[in-house]
């Protein structure tokens, strides 16, 4: 195991994290390989992790990762708490809310949180992360109290997270990326305010998808080819965490976007989107996210990804129909027929929507 910097924390990470989701208790019906593991063989699990140099656990707030949170910290009792960086979250927007949150997750781990985040921040809650009050400002106090050691903000959004970057009382960010889904690693590599920050990647296998058309090792080295400090892996057996640890020389280049449409191209046609987040829509269209349901759809996610396209695809369609200058286009740095494309997908979901 190699290990880098976690910003300016003055904490030393294992490249690879533990990501908990997969030892809970509990129905999580989108999570690939769900294990429904008991307290003795998430221990284990843990353990044997820990024997191969991770220091690095990664959870949330019961129940929304189950009871996860419970069993990381029976496992930190059992393991010597000085031992492991524990890095924990909440999907709470509010100062008191947060507040309240980080003060249950410390009884359910039986310790401190080196770690809080602010989950899933997206573009409805960050003005109430920020605002004086906020989630952000509930975290700050926190620290100042000693209850966690550092403060973060979770997002599947660049512009949120480059937000993040540029506050002060931010020590860790985490984001998502992967081989296919680079666009937002691409944006932070050249962005110099994410320097100061340490940079928890999580989606790494996305979703549990990509390992069938790739490596685990060139899945894991295109992700800690960028300033990254840990790639989080969900990891609910000693044999996925022998994968993702173990004996891993990550030599040669990353694969290249092209290389990677040119195997994916082999099972069906991607859309050669890197999700970096360029092209907004002036009806408030997620491009890029109906994008990623197209390629999971072809990925393994049937279910799933027509589902959320079948929520929302036939009003993007009539609003970009309705376009008269579409920005996107320009924006667009694959050059990709977004109007076309979104077609494709409303034939998809009509085709298929019935079917699944």
């Amino acid at each position: 195991m190699r290990y880098r910097k976690l910003g300016c924390t003055g904490l030393t990470v294992s490249e690879i994290g533990f990501g908990t989701i997969p030892v809970l208790q509990g129905s999580v019906p989108v999570l690939p390989d769900y294990y429904n593991l008991s307290d003795d063989e998430a221990l284990a699990v843990m353990e044997h992790a820990f024997h191969l140099g991770c220091n690095l656990y990664d959870t949330a707030i019961v129940p929304e990762y189950g009871d996860a949170e419970l069993k990381l910290g029976k496992f930190a009792s059992l393991i010597g708490r000085e031992n492991l960086i524990i890095s924990d979250k909440a999907r709470f927007y509010d100062g008191n809310e947060m507040y309240q949150a980080v003060e249950t997750s410390c009884e359910n781990l039986g310790t401190w949180a080196d770690i809080y985040f602010v989950h899933q921040v997206d573009f409805e809650s960050q003005d109430r992360v920020f605002q004086k009050g906020g989630a952000l400002d509930a975290l700050a106090e926190l620290k100042e109290r000693g209850l966690i050691r550092f403060a973060g903000i979770a997002s599947h959004y660049y512009d949120i997270l480059l937000r993040a970057a540029a506050d002060c009382r931010v020590d860790v960010l985490q984001g998502s990326g992967n081989l296919l889904e680079r666009g937002m690693l691409d944006r932070i590599k050249e962005e110099p305010l994410f320097r100061q920050k340490g940079l928890l990647v999580n989606k790494v296998y996305a979703a549990g998808l990509l390992p069938a058309f790739f490596p685990v090792e060139t899945l894991i080295k295109t992700v800690l080819s960028y300033p990254v400090s840990s790639a989080l892996i969900g990891i609910g057996t000693a044999a996925q965490a022998d994968a993702a640890m173990k004996d891993l020389t990550y030599s040669g280049p990353a694969p290249s976007f092209r290389q990677v449409l040119s195997v994916l191209e082999k099972s069906y046609a991607p859309i050669p989107c890197r999700r970096c987040q360029r092209c907004v829509c002036p009806y408030g269209t997620e491009i890029h996210t109906v994008f990623r349901q197209y390629q999971y759809f072809f990925l393994g996610k049937e279910h799933w990804a027509l589902g959320k396209l079948n929520m929302g695809i036939e009003e993007s369609i009539r609003m970009c129909r309705k376009c008269e200058t579409m920005p996107c286009l320009d924006m667009c740095p694959e050059r990709i027929r977004i109007p076309d494309e979104l077609e494709k997908l409303g034939k998809l979901v009509e085709d298929h929507y019935t079917r699944i």
